[in-house]
């Protein structure tokens, strides 16, 4: 009864609804054309971007999966289903889990360093110095490098014992016997993170600066006032200032890492 009494007679909604109707059949093609465009233009606008995803990344990794789940005869391209034997195969190869170990182990030593160095820099960077722009691009600058050029560039610093380099001269010169840094596991680690840091720290610093820039001035010269030191204020303010971008760097930064197992 109440909603009957809120819609009202049956003859007024029906009256209503032939009005409507009515209005919409005395519209012009270009009122409706405009009414349209109204509805169907933020659509229009963002199709590209999943036209373009679904072209190049949805559908080949559909594909990869329908790949993964059969046997292939590359020569004469027959295929035959065979489920989950290929991952159960993957997951009994000594191989596989030897290369698991190893992103693991490059991703730690490359990612938390890159991710420390990135927020040093960008704090000081930060900071009154003199020729910032200089001090900016310098940084940008292992990046622009192709990375073609740094796997010359760090097969030559960090050669085997044996073999002049930077790496085991500077070795040499702190007392230690030279490293074999493409032999042993541990060493060769370390100089693949190494290039690693060396290519992507100043970009993630330039990252992380701006989002310090953006940062009101006035709440570190409240904590200035209130008696907290540089360091204070680095941790009560800028951190927790940006920590939005601080957290798409660390998920970024983790995927460029993982996928060190390419």
């Amino acid at each position: 009864m109440s909603s009957m009494l809120g819609q009202g007679p049956p003859e007024a909604v029906v009256e209503t609804e032939w009005a409507e109707a009515e209005r919409r059949r005395s519209l012009t093609w270009r009122q409706r054309l405009s009414r349209f465009d109204l509805k169907a233009s933020p659509y229009l606008y963002i199709s590209p971007f999943f036209i373009v995803f679904g072209i190049v990344g949805l559908f080949p990794l559909v594909y990869t999966l329908y790949v993964a789940l059969h046997d292939w005869d590359l020569l004469s391209g027959k295929e035959a289903f065979v489920g989950f034997e290929n991952f159960a195969w993957a997951l009994g190869d000594q191989f596989f889990w030897n290369s698991i170990v190893n992103t693991v182990s490059i991703f730690l030593l490359s990612t938390i360093p890159q991710l420390i160095g990135a927020l040093v820099i960008a704090a000081l960077l930060d900071q009154q110095i003199r020729a910032k722009t200089t001090w900016r691009m310098g940084v940008l600058l292992p990046y622009v490098v192709t990375p073609v050029a740094v796997a010359l560039i760090f097969s030559s610093v960090f050669r085997n014992a044996g073999d002049a380099s930077l790496a085991n001269n500077i070795v040499e010169a702190l007392g230690f016997e030279p490293i074999e840094w493409k032999r042993e596991r541990l060493p060769s680690h370390i100089a693949i993170a190494t290039m690693v840091n060396w290519r992507w720290t100043g970009y993630n610093a330039l990252i992380l600066l701006s989002a310090m820039q953006a940062v009101p001035r006035d709440l570190y010269e409240a904590a200035a006032i209130d008696g907290a030191g540089a360091i204070k204020r680095f941790f009560s303010v800028t951190l927790p200032s940006i920590r939005p971008t601080l957290i798409f760097v660390v998920v970024t930064a983790t995927v460029y890492g993982l996928q060190i197992f390419a």
